[in-house]
């Protein structure tokens, strides 16, 4: 070993294993899906760093379940234009429903889960064991969901007293 081969090596990265989705954005996810039926339901997953979280782990949980603008469902399908989604640092896979119920991939989902670690279906009923998560490849995975408290971070910093004074 060299002069510094015994020292820890500091961390660069972040590590980019996704420990779980949060209790919250999976009810979301579930409700979302739920009021979209019996439509298709599609959504973008963002994660947040588990030490940010208060976790005593390396990794990433997902945390938001993200609307694509422009998205288009009806019964059997849901798209988007990939060119409307953010390009987001954070995105960690998608979120779908399957009103159907079907818990497995189709060929049309393989072919949207090139982007991204980790990709949910929802089926109906939507319940809280009615979704399965899915690698890139299509191969189920085991995702855990955590309670976690989630951070407030506020979307629009702004209040209608703000607006109304900018309009003046």
């Amino acid at each position: 070993m060299g002069l510094f081969g015994s020292m820890l090596k500091p961390k660069l990265f972040r590590s980019s294993e996704i420990l779980g989705i949060a209790e919250d954005a999976l009810q979301f996810a579930l409700q979302a899906s739920e009021d979209s039926h019996p439509n298709e339901y599609m959504g973008q997953l963002r994660g947040t760093d588990a030490n940010k979280l208060g976790l005593d782990r390396e990794g990433t949980v997902i945390t938001d379940v993200l609307l694509a603008p422009g998205t288009k469902t009806n019964p059997v399908s849901a798209e988007f234009n990939p060119s409307y989604l953010p390009n987001d640092l954070n995105s960690v896979g998608s979120i779908h429903s399957h009103p159907n119920g079907v818990l497995r991939p189709s060929d049309a989902d393989l072919a949207t889960f090139t982007r991204g670690k980790v990709h949910i279906i929802v089926g109906a009923p939507y319940g809280r064991t009615d979704w399965r998560a899915f690698d890139r490849d299509g191969e189920p995975t085991t995702l855990d969901v955590l309670d976690v408290e989630l951070p407030d971070d506020q979307f629009f910093d702004f209040t209608q007293e703000d607006i109304d004074r900018e309009l003046r």
